[in-house]
């Protein structure tokens, strides 16, 4: 297997790989001209995420700043904003479905590494990947660890670190990230 194929079958792998290290640049010089766009030139901007991500629904858009490792191992789906200022560490599917709402700041991080010093300094990582259901809301400055899914109309309160799986139709908040409470009904939402 090639470092490429260990990293997206989440297995232990080289990140200072010649192929991958290229495909970083590449993704860096994509975010580079989304990120220096004139905020009038949406075409120019929608026409760089839809280069970058590997999938991209209808009416997504993405703030500038944006950072992310590779772009074509994240998946949004329609009508999904993605606010100032995200990361999307993406060596393994981050993957969103539709009417997704991102705060500033968020942090989606399905990159990990060794526990080895010097296992790390060799540069050893892996990925489990993150996905987000349908109608979910995370909240500013959360960061989402690897391998968490994330269940339908669920809200993430800002400054959340979600370490486990979250529930469809849940609010959960705080450092680790616990329930609160349940989403409320359309007929209770003010």
């Amino acid at each position: 297997m090639t470092e490429k194929e260990k990293m997206l079958a989440g297995k232990w792998y080289l990140a200072a790989d010649p192929e991958l290290l290229s495909e970083r640049m590449n993704a860096r010089k994509l975010l580079k001209q989304l990120n220096d766009s004139e905020p009038e030139d949406i075409d120019l901007r929608v026409g760089i995420v839809k280069n970058l991500l590997g999938k991209s629904g209808k009416n997504v858009w993405i703030e500038p700043p944006f950072f992310c490792d590779y772009g074509y191992n994240i998946e949004v789906g329609d009508d999904c904003f993605i606010n100032f200022n995200c990361v999307f560490l993406d060596v393994t599917p981050i993957k969103m479905g539709d009417r997704v709402l991102i705060a500033p700041n968020v942090q989606f991080y399905a990159a990990t590494h060794p526990t080895s010093a010097k296992e790390r300094g060799e540069m050893w990582e892996f990925g489990k990947p993150i996905t987000v259901g349908s109608d979910v809301w995370i909240g500013g400055s959360s960061v989402i660890c690897p391998g968490v899914t994330i269940g339908d109309r669920s809200i993430i309160a800002a400054g959340s670190v979600v370490t486990k799986d979250v529930p469809p139709g849940v609010i959960v908040g705080g450092n680790p990230a616990k329930f609160i409470k349940e989403v409320p009904s359309e007929d209770q939402n003010s």
